[in-house]
């Protein structure tokens, strides 16, 4: 790497000042053991492992000298106040951007409309070009430097990032790095014999590796596709298909895949965007006799990303899809001497299982067992907490979770599902089956939020007492990810407690994905009604913007804040406790409909004895009763004594 600073002031840096010369010379000096140790393991074998250093050296270089003013600003920024993105104010927003406002320009004119609900993080569903027709939800990119035309250009893209910046709200998109579609032009090419391109993707001349592989991998959608490889005549070739036909996973082991995917990153970056959520990440290295998940390169791409972007863009965050069991999960943060060097945010995913898991059960049990075995993340990264998605739900309770608590595993997951789609008798909720396995009998779950709360049960039988408990349990769950630490992400229409739309079936590009049942278009008619607390919408819209409030002015839910589930001795009742310097909280969530009791014993044994704030409305509870817990009530308690003064 000799004189490699020399050939970038001669190449892309010439025309830069030397001070902005400088600074990307620190940022090398001090970055460069973290960008090569991963490179090593992926490609340190090579002969030419030199040469693809410099490339991506070169790469980095160019994006740096053509990152925009406004946003070197922003990266000083966020390097100068490196939690930024895990303190109490961070609210999340999810949304498909044509289901929200029509077009990128529309989620412009809906600014006001997040700044009300206090959203200071917005995820914009896949929104790169896609491939016509079928494409996963727009999953099957066909073009990475192209916006999908409905919904506006590139130009709209930065517009739309410039202004939310400017109100507060960081966009995050998605950037689909395991596959492409086969529309993409690396596919055509390949497809057209090109032997360069051919080695993008991962094909093979006939069935012996496909088959030897199939021992392992599991089927991801096995109603849609069942197996992972294609056939296609035109090249003689099976291709590695994970997902669908229509997209073909991507050759990792062949350096200028990863080349062409950073500077994708950084294009990005440069258009104003400022997290990155990189879908699929637990399938990007394939390995034989294994289930070609979670792989030790998979890891290294992500840390390569990671360290080669903070050169150009540190104001950058790369956000994980990775749905994985515990054990799994966490590298994905970094472990080891990869620390706070991975991603810096991932998905709960395990957090939102225990939750629903919870709801029908109306025990606590299973859920603080499985969240005390979390482990911890590192101090520089932050979950992503949610209720619900844009994708299913799938029971990730193990065998060995549910036999911790006295459960079988796979008599729990039938319950959930049965219990989920109105199979199971007296249950509330209105949910689909999605993507039946007969070979293990996996049945994962559909719905809205609302829907799998009871509320759509309640108001189509005229129930106003079950519509009441529904709308607790709402706020009930958006309670817990809004205390849990981390982002909370408040999808499009939980806020206004949106049903389930059927109406997908009707568009035959969407007919045979029920997941569409639970991606409604935005109702702005009912948002009308969100400031009238006499209708649902009211309820559930201010009820959530309390929430949001009462987070953002306790600094203890702050991400880097421990967050220990602990036993209630009451089964009905989770318990969360939250421990810094700013200060103790006691999170106490009923998972019932029945009011629940916790013995102020069990308080003073946790070290909560004395006066007691509730957090969510102000109110001191009595220091010597127990404590009554309303039916789907949560409670944030905090000693009156040990609160920070600017809360």
């Amino acid at each position: 790497m000799e004189g490699m600073f020399e050939r970038l002031q001669a190449g892309p840096l010439r025309l830069m000042e030397p001070l902005d010369q400088e600074l990307f010379k620190i940022r090398w000096e001090q970055g460069a053991e973290d960008v090569l140790r991963p490179l090593r393991l992926l490609y340190g074998h090579r002969e030419d492992f030199g040469a693809w250093v410099e490339r991506l050296l070169l790469a980095v270089g160019k994006a740096y000298a053509a990152r925009p003013s406004d946003l070197r600003l922003l990266d000083l920024q966020r390097l100068h106040q490196a939690d930024w993105f895990q303190q109490a104010h961070m609210i999340g927003y999810v949304a498909y951007a044509d289901r929200f406002a029509g077009t990128l320009p529309g989620v412009r004119e809906k600014i006001d409309y997040l700044k009300e609900l206090g959203v200071t993080y917005l995820h914009l569903m896949p929104l790169l070009q896609p491939r016509p027709g079928a494409n996963d939800g727009g999953y099957a990119v066909m073009d990475y430097r192209q916006v999908r035309q409905d919904l506006g250009t590139m130009a709209d893209l930065a517009d739309l990032a410039a202004d939310l910046r400017q109100q507060g709200i960081s966009l995050c998109i998605d950037l689909v790095c395991n596959h492409t579609a086969k529309e993409h032009a690396w596919a055509r090419q390949a497809l057209a014999g090109d032997l360069v391109y051919q080695d993008y993707y991962l094909m093979f001349p006939d069935r012996t590796l496909p088959d030897a592989y199939e021992e392992t991998v599991r089927e991801i959608f096995p109603e849609f596709k069942p197996g992972s490889f294609t056939y296609y005549e035109q090249i003689d070739k099976w291709v590695w298909t994970t997902f669908n036909e229509f997209q073909w996973d991507l050759n990792y082991a062949n350096p200028a895949v990863f080349a062409e995917m950073l500077d994708i990153m950084l294009f990005l970056a440069n258009q104003g965007v400022e997290v990155l959520r990189l879908d699929a990440v637990a399938f990007m290295w394939k390995r034989l006799d294994t289930d070609c998940e979670n792989q030790p390169e998979a890891h290294a791409l992500l840390q390569a990303f990671r360290a080669l972007s903070r050169l150009a863009a540190p104001g950058l965050l790369l956000k994980a899809e990775a749905i994985v069991p515990p054990p799994q999960l966490v590298p994905y943060l970094g472990v080891g001497v990869a620390t706070d060097k991975e991603c810096e945010i991932a998905y709960h995913n395990i957090l939102m299982v225990a939750l629903w898991s919870a709801l029908a059960e109306r025990k606590v049990v299973l859920a603080t067992h499985v969240l005390q075995k979390m482990p911890r993340i590192p101090a520089r990264t932050a979950w992503a907490t949610y209720v619900r998605c844009h994708d299913d739900i799938g029971w990730a309770i193990t065998e060995d979770d549910a036999a911790g608590v006295g459960l079988d595993g796979f008599a729990h997951r039938s319950f959930l599902s049965d219990f989920y789609t109105g199979r199971f008798p007296g249950t509330f909720a209105r949910g689909t089956t999605f993507q039946f396995n007969p070979k293990t009998n996996d049945r994962r779950v559909n719905g809205s939020c609302a829907s799998l709360a009871g509320l759509e049960q309640a108001m189509e039988m005229e129930l106003w007492g079950e519509t009441e408990l529904a709308i607790r349990r709402i706020l009930l769950l958006y309670n817990i990810i809004l205390a849990y630490g981390g982002i909370p992400l408040i999808y499009m229409g939980d806020e206004l407690g949106l049903l389930n739309d059927r109406r997908y079936v009707d568009e035959p590009s969407r007919a045979p994905d029920s997941r569409w049942i639970h991606r409604p278009m935005m109702a702005w008619d009912r948002a009308a009604d969100r400031h009238d607390g006499q209708t649902i919408t009211g309820r559930i819209f201010q009820g959530m913007c309390q929430l949001i409030t009462a987070r953002k002015r306790t600094l203890a839910l702050h991400a880097r804040t421990a967050v220990t589930p602990t036993w209630t001795h009451n089964d009905h009742v989770l318990g969360l406790v939250r421990e810094s310097a700013y200060g103790r909280l006691f999170i106490l969530a009923n998972f019932t409909e029945k009011p629940q009791m916790i013995s102020r014993v069990r308080l003073s044994e946790l070290g909560f004895d004395g006066l007691l704030v509730n957090r969510l409305n102000h109110q001191f509870m009595p220091m010597w009763d127990d404590i009554m817990i309303e039916p789907y009530q949560a409670l944030w308690l905090q000693p009156a004594d040990s609160l920070p003064k600017q809360a």
